[in-house]
Formats: C-alpha cells, structure tokens, sequence
C-alpha cells in the first residue's frame, strides 16, 4: 500500500486490526510502528519478527523515504531530519494517535530524529541496536577481534569507499559478525529484500550524514516514555553507544543490554528480548 507523506509516495503494510473483538466491545489496540535498518534495506528485515505483536498492537511497517519500495525521492531529502518529519506525516495522513515507536539500527536513528524534533508525539519509543553518534573506530577494532584483520579492511573500504563490489564482500564476510550464530531462513531473507545501495553511499560513506550526527543532547527533550535496547556482542552499535542513548534521555528510561547477543537482540535471543519489547509496549498500551 502506498500513501503521500510530505509530498513523497511511501510504501506501508499493516498486519493486526485496530479494533479488536473483546465479547462485548471492540477494544482498540496501540499502533506499533516497526521501522527497518539500513539506510538502503526496507520492511521486509523486521518480518515475520514483529508480525506476533499483532496479538497486542496494530503492526505498522513501512520502507522510508528513498528505501525499499517507497517512490523515488530526491537525494537532498534522503536526511534524518526529513526522515523523523515523515514519521510523524505518516501518522497524520494515517490517522495514528499516540503510536509506540520501535526503530532498529538506522531505524533506531530516524526514532530519535522523530522523538527529538516531536517530543509527546509517541506513547513510547524503543530504540533497538543503534547510536545517538558512531564510533567506526571502535566497530573496526570489534571486527577485527570477530574476523580477523581481513574483515577490518573490508569494513574500512565499505565504510569509506563503498563500490558495489565492496558493499558485496561487506555484506558476505562482515554482516554476518553482526550476530553470534546464523539466523534461519537468512539466505531467504536477504533474496526478498529490496536494496537501495544509492542511499547507503549518501548517508553513510565520507560526507555523509552518519559521521556527523550527534543526538545525544537533542536526547534530553524527549518526552516519551522510553526503552533501549542492545547486545553485548554487537560490532557495529556496540553497547557502549547504548548506554550514551540511555544517559542522555530523561530520567526514567530503561536500559537493557542482553549477554550473548548482537545487533539486533532478539534476532540471536527471542526467547529473551521479545518477552522484554512486549511488557514494555503492554505497559503503555493503557
């Protein structure tokens, strides 16, 4: 399904009712709006994942601004600015009051663009894997302690560099130290998504908006109630990044940081993370 937000045609799917049937009443149900990594990735990384929350919430997801199957766009609007602003339209043009926001890895970025520049929009927020401000330094010496000095140099060119036989060898020798085991039906996954590499080269290699960004006082402005979430093995948000997300929201955030996982913590452990995310969106579902 598509919709105009801010001027820009943005592919969206919804698994869940808002309505529910409760006996007697229809009981209405939060909108829990599942934004994807990347930038370049769409949708189709955070499914089936978050498709059981529809038990408890209507899932929302959809591929952002010049990702995925969303319309063509123009590269100056490929920004977490415009990103943030568009998930704030979605919800105008949707008619979504007071969604639950879960943004994972890049997605977790345009969360805190959004909360940042639309605080007491969300009922809540939940920043997954990701960083108020990089530290590739800190994520090349984590690769080369996973794989080798190999997989630094492959990180180094893919981070600086980022041809297509690059972003090739990055996405074959490096994506996989991202997690502590392989995931199930991983080769599947990676055959469906749609992946848009001139939006990586914008945003993430040299000049680009990655490197400068730096949410950590905007941080202190939100005003939903928020959870953090990240993995003790992850390279590439490692949890130090984590733990300056959660010190500079307002008190009261909740910080939760699981041993034996990677980027993305419920991709290497459900059976632990998922029981976290649904008590925290349960909670603020009242």
């Amino acid at each position: 399904m598509f919709v105009t937000v801010n001027d820009q045609r943005l592919f969206f799917d919804v698994v869940g009712e808002k309505l529910a049937i409760d006996g007697p009443r229809m009981r209405e149900k939060p909108t829990l709006i599942v934004m994807h990594g990347g930038p370049g990735f769409d949708h189709s990384a955070m499914r089936p994942d978050f498709d059981g929350f529809a038990e408890i919430a209507q899932v929302l997801y959809f591929d952002h601004r010049g990702n995925g199957r969303s319309w063509p766009s123009p590269a100056n609007t490929w920004t977490l600015a415009q990103w943030g602003d568009d998930v704030r339209g979605l919800c105008d043009v949707l008619g979504i009051e007071k969604p639950i926001v879960f943004g994972q890895s890049f997605g977790g970025m345009v969360a805190q663009s959004y909360a940042t520049r639309h605080p007491g929009h969300a009922r809540a927020v939940v920043f997954s894997s990701t960083a108020a401000r990089m530290d590739l330094n800190a994520s090349l010496d984590l690769f080369e302690q996973k794989g080798g000095a190999d997989a630094r140099a492959i990180a180094h060119r893919f981070w600086n560099e980022g041809t297509d036989e690059q972003f090739d060898d990055y996405m074959k020798n490096v994506m996989p130290l991202y997690n502590i085991k392989p995931r199930a039906g991983a080769e599947d996954a990676r055959a469906r998504a749609i992946m848009r590499r001139e939006v990586y080269r914008h945003f993430s290699l040299p000049g680009g908006e990655l490197l400068a960004m730096d949410f950590r006082k905007g941080l202190a402005g939100v005003k939903s109630p928020a959870l953090v979430l990240g993995g003790s093995e992850d390279p590439i948000t490692p949890p130090h990044l984590a733990r300056e997300i959660a010190n500079s929201l307002p008190n009261g955030a909740r910080l939760e940081i699981f041993d034996r996982c990677g980027h993305g913590a419920f991709r290497d452990d459900p059976a632990r993370v998922f029981p976290v995310i649904r008590a925290f969106v349960t909670e603020h579902s009242r």
